[in-house]
């Protein structure tokens, strides 16, 4: 991996886990300035409001928790517990600073869970099933370990909705959930002039049958 410095298109380029846990291990200290508040990064609240508002609860699962964004948001309606997953250690460390988690995992997502490993009623993700990041497959590890009726709010960047397989893998799911729906919504807020300020997200909201 090249030595570029920490940002959003570093992100993108990423191909294997190792790669991420490098670039997030530089990255993690200064993330929540250099990225969430320079980009007005507004998709982590958008997942909390929409699990909230579709009548999530917990316990909760934040799949690439990374600095606890949307752990903080999510906390802002009353849900909890909620528990951080990702793959980088140094992200966790600083979402553990913030006190919004009850435990924090580091495993890489594409990777099953193990045997007996805790149930969950509701799982969140902001930014991370995206190219780059985590593909489409790993969506069958989440259903392994969500209990009946489980509800998601999984954010998908749109461009790679199609591209990345993601819509043809919800396609498979059929039978395993119900109550899908897609809700665009803005990634970044006003204030983000870069060639990024107008991308959009999609958020896949679903129940677990």
């Amino acid at each position: 991996m090249s030595k570029t410095s920490p940002n959003l298109d570093a992100a993108y380029g990423l191909k294997t886990p190792q790669d991420n846990q490098r670039l997030y291990a530089q990255w993690a200290e200064d993330y929540d300035n250099s990225f969430a508040n320079e980009m007005d990064y507004k998709l982590p609240q958008e997942v909390a409001r929409h699990f909230a508002n579709s009548g999530g609860s917990g316990p909760v699962l934040d799949i690439g928790a990374g600095t606890g964004l949307a752990a903080e948001a999510l906390t802002s309606y009353g849900i909890g517990p909620i528990d951080a997953l990702d793959i980088s250690q140094e992200m966790l460390s600083v979402a553990a600073s913030k006190g919004v988690y009850r435990n924090l995992m580091a495993k890489d997502i594409t990777m099953p869970f193990e045997p007996g490993s805790i149930c969950y009623s509701g799982f969140i993700s902001s930014g991370t099933f995206t190219t780059g990041h985590v593909g489409p497959q790993a969506l069958d590890h989440l259903v392994a370990i969500a209990l009946p009726d489980a509800l998601f709010a999984l954010s998908i960047n749109a461009l790679h909705w199609k591209t990345q397989g993601f819509e043809s893998k919800f396609a498979t799911l059929d039978g395993q959930i119900y109550n899908f729906k897609l809700v665009d919504v803005a990634i970044y807020g006003a204030r983000n002039t870069s060639l990024h300020k107008d991308d959009r997200g999609k958020i896949a909201l679903f129940q677990k049958l």
